[in-house]
């Protein structure tokens, strides 16, 4: 099959346009490399060799094919050499007024019918188009890095872009081994708006002393089935690319709460500790292996008090089955006793909130994450009060762990850890739907492939329940009192009338 750009230039000889190139060339394309940078182009093309070599080694290609690839590799020196070209990629430094003038330069070099594109990841397409003579040959060209790993690229079409344009990428997509999604020219377009949720309310937690970056890591792994947790994510992604992007998208969006950023990247940030590559971000590496601190021991506790559940506990049957599992020795009265330990499972109300509310003993009263069920969760969150006993906090993690599964204590917060970050995941991802930056399903594999979620972020609302999710959301925005919580309209329609998040309406 003859490829949809026969000669295709990459502008930019760094991790992305080297992707971008080897898998073009592997599509059959004609590349030609271009860079400002003396020998950048020429370093690039070794580079590139040498990973084909080495799939040559693996089995992975042959040795007749990695001649044909590196066959169809060629420096350019000047923009004068890209002049036949059908595809021009630009991946160069995010800074709009260098865009631009690149694209000047390229419209009076190549052929007016050949397409441009950027891979920008944060800067609008319409913006870098705007003085361009022929703008709807311009697209977003958004790519992942390493590129030949992440099997995905958003297609953005900028305000005059001819939608033939868009679908001419979107074919090139395939035959390069990738799965096109379509994207609106937002802010952070699909892949990085959808990924606000999961960071900057993880952020919030560690800032309001709730847990500590390792224990929110492991719960998010552990409870939802997240590849990585979120502050291990902004290690390998490094503070130096992540917090602009947080920033790039909240002021983009005018300051709107639901992608607030936090002092806590920008203060590590300025302090040079940005992640993995300098050995040192949210957790420390040694020879690159990161180190992680032990988790506390099971308290050792002779004499278990009684349990009392609360009968508005979130999946109360379960949980007293799980007790009663565990051994416990369960009061039944419509009140608990004066010794017993008294278990609340609410969703988005903190611990606190519940037990004054309910009239409970704040001192002997536990909270207990129940979102996600316990038989489909690897770990246990139980969360205190202020004024929670430390005989009764031993108590509680002591039984629930008593059949070998993690426990994780933590301070009160409003929704724990995970329907915090779940809720407001699906509630970002839900309004991206409401403002149409995307459909429901380019979003799910977008998201999917671009963040490595476990399922896209309407799936994970329906996993739990639209209704539950909402639950969680209007009690998070009473007990913090912040817009950031306010439930999108797409989540709150569909969630009142039992649809699924992924329903879209007959036009």
């Amino acid at each position: 099959m003859n490829p949809v750009f026969s000669r295709v230039a990459i502008i930019g000889a760094g991790a992305m346009g080297r992707g971008i190139a080897q898998i073009a060339a592997q599509a059959g394309s004609e590349v030609h490399l271009f860079d400002t940078q003396s020998g950048a182009s020429s370093k690039a093309r070794e580079a590139i060799g040498q990973t084909w070599d080495k799939l040559a080694e693996k089995g992975k290609l042959t040795a007749e094919s990695v001649n044909l690839f590196k066959a169809r590799l060629h420096n350019a020196n000047r923009l004068m050499d890209l002049a036949d070209c059908e595809l021009v990629v630009e991946a160069i430094v995010e800074k709009i007024d260098i865009k631009k003038s690149v694209f000047a330069d390229l419209e009076k070099t190549v052929a007016h019918d050949a397409v441009l594109v950027t891979n920008t990841s944060s800067l609008s397409v319409t913006a870098i188009a705007a003085g361009m003579q022929h703008p709807g040959r311009f697209a977003g060209y958004h790519f992942f890095n390493p590129v030949p790993l992440m099997k995905v690229v958003e297609v953005i079409a900028g305000l005059r872009t001819d939608a033939a344009v868009c679908h001419r990428l979107s074919d090139y997509a395939r035959q390069m081994g990738h799965t096109p999604v379509q994207a609106g020219d937002t802010p952070g377009f699909s892949v990085n708006h959808a990924g606000r949720g999961y960071s900057t309310e993880a952020l919030r937690i560690v800032s309001e002393g709730i847990a500590d970056f390792a224990t929110i890591d492991r719960i998010l792994r552990d409870q939802v089935g997240f590849r990585l947790g979120p502050f291990e994510l902004f290690d390998l992604t490094a503070l130096d690319v992540s917090h602009h992007v947080i920033e790039s998208i909240y002021r983009q969006y005018y300051d709107e709460p639901r992608y607030r950023p936090n002092v806590i990247t920008a203060q590590r940030l300025a302090g040079g500790v940005v992640g993995k590559k300098v050995g040192e971000g949210f957790y420390k590496y040694i020879d690159g292996v990161q180190q992680v601190p032990a988790e506390a021991p099971v308290p050792v506790v002779s004499n278990l008090p009684p349990v009392w559940v609360s009968p508005r506990a979130a999946r109360r049957a379960e949980l007293l089955q799980l007790l009663k599992d565990l051994g416990a020795r369960i009061e039944t009265g419509q009140s608990p006793s004066p010794d017993a330990l008294t278990i609340v499972a609410p969703l988005g109300f903190d611990v606190t909130t519940v037990a004054v509310v309910d009239r409970h003993d704040p001192a002997r009263t536990i909270g207990i994450d129940m979102l996600v069920p316990d038989s489909a969760t690897r770990r246990r969150v139980l969360a205190t009060n202020p004024a929670t006993r430390t005989d009764m906090r031993d108590a509680a993690h002591a039984l629930f762990a008593r059949d070998g599964k993690p426990v994780s204590v933590i301070r009160d917060s409003g929704g724990f850890v995970t329907q915090r970050v779940v809720a407001t995941i699906v509630n970002i991802a839900s309004d991206m739907c409401q403002q149409q930056v995307c459909t429901p399903e380019d979003l799910e594999t977008a998201v999917t492939l671009g963040l490595a979620y476990p399922m896209g972020p309407l799936a994970i609302g329906n996993r739990f329940g639209p209704d539950s999710i909402l639950e969680v959301l209007f009690n998070m925005q009473t007990v913090y009192g912040d817009p950031r919580y306010r439930p999108s309209p797409w989540l709150r329609r569909r969630g009142a009338i039992g649809l699924s998040l992924l329903h879209t309406e007959n036009q």
